[in-house]
């Protein structure tokens, strides 16, 4: 069994599991959801301190109705990559123990040629990492297939999409933040323009927009096809957390509604 081991442990989350789950468990409380269906959502991944209760909010959600297996999309920060990677991993580990991979919605991943092996793109990822051990204690037990998501077109990333949910009772959860280092009332203004953007399903947010617009884009054209409905749960920035105002990242969470009203 290979297994990657976590590269942000101790800087994005504590280390300590004990810890790492109390502080989980303290962001889920501070938050009231409510039980909607959902054919995913949208999730930032900063360190916990920053976007953590933003998070939040959409985890406590997913953990209303956890699904059969989760498809999470994150951006790549440190490896060039042109298309879809999945890791090679059959398992990736965090404080909280190894989360089990599903390996019929890899097996049909692979079948797509956007889609290829890059455990190296996957070693130091984070916006992967991060999302990990929120999902262990929403969803305990449920298989995660983490893919990187590098220049891709929009349409390449809905198509694989598409394949994952073919796999029954796999939920879509993609990992991106919003713009980085303006000023917090400039960074106020352009997130809330990206939200709208996001809402009205406008598949063409640019990378400066979102660090994970690649995977954000993609996902927007699946709920085109599909008529899911993004709803906003929660945005805020680090100025508003644990951060300095001088230049702050935006963050969001996002549910893909399955029904409307």
């Amino acid at each position: 069994m290979t297994v990657r081991s976590p590269a942000v442990a101790g800087q994005f989350y504590p280390a300590q599991p004990a810890r790492l789950e109390r502080m989980i468990v303290e962001l889920l409380g501070a938050v009231s959801p409510e039980s909607v269906p959902a054919a995913g959502y949208v999730v930032p991944h900063a360190g916990y301190i920053y976007s953590g209760s933003t998070a939040a909010h959409a985890y406590a959600a997913l953990a209303l109705d956890p699904p059969a297996r989760i498809l999470l999309l994150g951006p790549t920060h440190r490896v060039y990559l042109e298309g879809l990677a999945l890791s090679g991993a059959d398992g990736f580990e965090t404080p909280l123990g190894v989360v089990g991979t599903d390996p019929e919605l890899v097996a049909a991943l692979q079948e797509s040629p956007s889609v290829c092996v890059r455990p190296d793109v996957h070693a130091e990822e984070h916006s992967l990492e991060v999302q990990l051990p929120f999902l262990q204690v929403v969803a305990p037990g449920v298989p995660v297939v983490p893919v990187a998501v590098g220049a891709a077109d929009a349409t390449a990333v809905a198509d694989v999409i598409e394949i994952a949910l073919g796999v029954p009772g796999t939920l879509l959860v993609v990992s991106t933040d919003l713009s980085h280092y303006h000023p917090y009332a400039d960074a106020a203004v352009l997130d809330a323009d990206t939200i709208e953007r996001i809402i009205a399903l406008d598949r063409t947010i640019p990378p400066d927009r979102a660090c994970g617009a690649y995977p954000l884009n993609g996902a927007l054209v699946a709920a085109q096809r599909h008529s899911w409905t993004p709803e906003l749960l929660s945005a805020c920035s680090s100025g508003d957390t644990a951060g300095t105002r001088d230049g702050v990242v935006g963050y969001a969470a996002f549910r893909l509604r399955t029904e409307h009203g």
